[in-house]
């Protein structure tokens, strides 16, 4: 079984998140209160400027933890001091016992500000520290989206570089259950096959910890192959959750297979005949009960003197049925309103080509909504649009995937479809009615015939 990844514990370095002067008595909390790291963590420039232009402190020495006043102001996100920090001979890539620089402590909280700063001002974005995480890895350990979005999209990070025990950004993502955070790697690329030392993709690890949301987005943005494929025990993300006693990843996992099962290749003569689903049955059953109503109905109906209002009904519900026929077509056939996909896999584009820049710098990106990313199709979705992971594509306004018709129903066919629906309806309740009305005339008639003719043979 593999084992749970190892985090850097809370309190130690930028894992840490806490300001000094928490600990000590009165005294110590005193002499932290004099020191540059205190000034810097709680932004106090006043303070800052004091101690190093009057009473000549350091800003480029660490504390007795070993770290800096700079990665104080970075976890805080005390731009001003940072500012000034550096300006005072503060080293931006200056790292702390533990291979952290500043650039790590502002990922732990996600703050932008200060990161640019530091950026701006030389820091590296690839610098690990002793157990290989880079700031995409830190960004992702605690959930930072917005954050790490910036620094891949604006400073070139890399997001899926792997740390000492071969574990991406994605890895972390997963095991923690950051969802927005593996819809946005995906998204950027990251490989979600990758196994780490122990054999483990995202997948493995978003299992261990039953992290059903996250599951779920690295299923519908894989291939069967991801639900397969085995740890160095030998167990997949299934068995994995099974063991763990997270029933329901386990079942979304088993069920997952058995729907890629079910899929037929699109190119194959098989699959492109179940792509059609129930459209063709349904078409066949309409077109039958219209063929009969006319036939048995209408053309007997002429039979009996029936009123001209009655007749006219009678065939309203037949032209009915056949322009709901024509709407069903319509709905069947056309587009329900597909969005263009940007796939790095089709064969106009090569594995190493970049996102459109005008799909990273959409404004929803920009303003954080990650749910609007769509990792399978590679695209920023517009409100109300969904991916349906029959037709597996994304469809504007999308209401459902309908087998009876075997589309989708979203923007550009939605009006079909309730045209279709109000049609049918219509003809059914009037064809019925007629059928009904029609079988009592000739019960009544029958009845005439049979009083004539035994008066007939009694006379």
């Amino acid at each position: 079984m593999a084992s749970e990844i190892e985090v850097v514990e809370e309190g130690s370095g930028a894992s840490g998140g806490a300001a000094p002067g928490g600990g000590g008595g009165a005294g110590a909390q005193e002499a932290l209160k004099n020191d540059v790291y205190t000034a810097a963590a709680y932004g106090d420039l006043e303070k800052l400027q004091r101690l190093v232009e009057e009473e000549g402190c350091s800003v480029s020495e660490a504390d007795g933890a070993g770290y800096y006043a700079l990665q104080w102001a970075a976890l805080n996100n005390r731009t001003a001091a940072a500012q000034y920090i550096i300006e005072h001979g503060g080293d931006v890539n200056t790292t702390d016992n533990t291979g952290q620089t500043a650039l790590h402590w502002s990922a732990v909280r996600g703050h932008v500000q200060v990161a640019e700063l530091l950026l701006k001002e030389g820091a590296r974005v690839d610098v690990a520290d002793l157990y290989g995480y880079q700031t995409t890895h830190v960004a992702a350990q605690y959930g930072q989206t917005a954050f790490l979005y910036h620094i891949v999209t604006k400073w070139d990070a890399d997001p899926d570089v792997p740390d000492n025990d071969g574990r991406s950004p994605l890895h972390w993502a997963a095991y923690k259950g950051f969802a927005d955070c593996v819809r946005l790697l995906l998204f950027l690329d990251a490989y979600r096959g990758r196994q780490d030392k122990e054999g483990c993709t995202p997948l493995h690890w978003a299992a261990i910890r039953g992290n059903l949301e996250a599951c779920t987005v690295l299923v519908q943005a894989g291939k069967k192959e991801d639900l397969m494929i085995t740890d160095n025990t030998g167990l997949t993300p299934a068995q994995l959750a099974s063991d763990k006693g997270h029933r329901q990843v386990a079942f979304f996992l088993g069920n997952a297979r058995q729907v890629f099962d079910r899929r037929c290749d699109a190119n194959s003569h098989l699959g492109k005949l179940s792509k059609l689903g129930l459209a063709p049955a349904l078409w066949c059953i309409i077109i039958a009960m219209l063929f009969t109503y006319i036939h048995s109905v209408i053309a007997g109906s002429y039979n009996f003197k029936l009123t001209p209002i009655f007749g006219l009904c009678a065939w309203l519900g037949a032209l009915l049925a056949i322009a709901g026929l024509f709407m069903f077509y319509n709905c069947s056939r056309k587009d329900p309103g597909f969005i263009n996909r940007n796939v790095r896999d089709a064969q106009s584009l090569r594995d190493d080509e970049p996102l459109l820049k005008t799909e990273l710098n959409h404004p929803a990106l920009l303003a954080g909504n990650w749910s609007q990313l769509c990792a399978t199709c590679k695209i920023v979705r517009p409100i109300r649009a969904k991916h349906c992971s029959t037709c597996d594509r994304c469809v504007e306004q999308f209401d459902h995937h309908c087998p009876w018709v075997s589309n989708c129903i979203g923007k550009k066919n939605k009006w079909d479809f309730f045209m279709f629906l109000v049609l049918e309806v219509s003809a059914m309740i009037i064809t019925g009615a007629v059928t009904i009305a029609t079988k009592i005339s000739c019960s009544n008639c029958e009845r005439s015939f049979s009083t004539i003719f035994w008066w007939m043979v009694e006379s």
